[in-house]
């Protein structure tokens, strides 16, 4: 029952988007710039999202979707993923990697191919075998936005190595700012008001303070 309750919520409140969508399944692609084992690449909200094409209009991608937590009927989980589902699917670590068309795939962007080939050292397996492991990976997986998106099944499937270049750099940034001087000293300024504001310390409540300022500036 609260499940029904959250999907109906859930269908009340996508209402404008699903009109707002519509216009983006309106696009039209040629498939003729395609071939079977493409990597394809559009952008959507805040990154990018990658595909492999299997040929007649059809892509393979792994996509973050909360609808299918909530039903099995399949003629709605097989409507196109709008960014809604896709991000409560990101929260919930639930996706799937499905087969759509090219207008569903593209969400109404421009679509890159093969631009990772101009990155990446590895040679691309050939192009039906590409398509292969696309296909065979078909069906539900547990999903991570650092440790197992799109760009780890593509590159997986082109490449034989799953790698995100966007996590990646992620990573990297994250760590530029975390890890910084200026994030140390600020980490020992809070320390202090802390210390100040507890008044009597323990070894407890002391040791994280002295620490973590410590540790942040030795990795910097």
């Amino acid at each position: 029952m609260i499940a029904l309750r959250l999907l109906n919520f859930f269908f009340i409140t996508s209402t404008l988007e699903d009109e707002y969508e519509e216009d983006k399944r309106k696009k039209t692609y040629d498939v003729s710039l395609y071939k079977r084992g493409d990597l394809l690449e559009v952008s959507r909200t805040l990154f990018k999202h990658f595909g492999i094409y299997l040929g007649e209009g059809r892509v393979a991608h792994f996509i973050p979707d909360i609808l299918p937590v909530f039903t099995n009927e399949k003629s709605m989980v097989e409507q196109m993923v709008t960014n809604k589902r896709l991000i409560l699917g990101v929260l919930t670590k639930a996706a799937s990697v499905r087969v759509d068309s090219l207008a569903d795939f593209a969400y109404g962007d421009q679509i890159q191919v093969n631009k990772m080939d101009s990155v990446v050292s590895v040679e691309p397996l050939n192009g039906e075998e590409v398509a292969r492991r696309a296909e065979k990976l078909i069906g539900s997986f547990s999903y991570s936005l650092l440790w197992h998106n799109c760009e780890h099944y593509v590159m997986y499937c082109r490449y034989g190595v799953a790698f995100s270049f966007q996590t990646f750099q992620f990573c990297k940034t994250l760590r530029t700012t975390l890890l910084s001087r200026k994030m140390a000293f600020l980490s020992a300024v809070i320390g202090v008001f802390i210390m100040l504001y507890l008044g009597a310390l323990t070894l407890l409540t002391t040791l994280p303070i002295v620490v973590i300022p410590f540790t942040i500036w030795m990795a910097s």
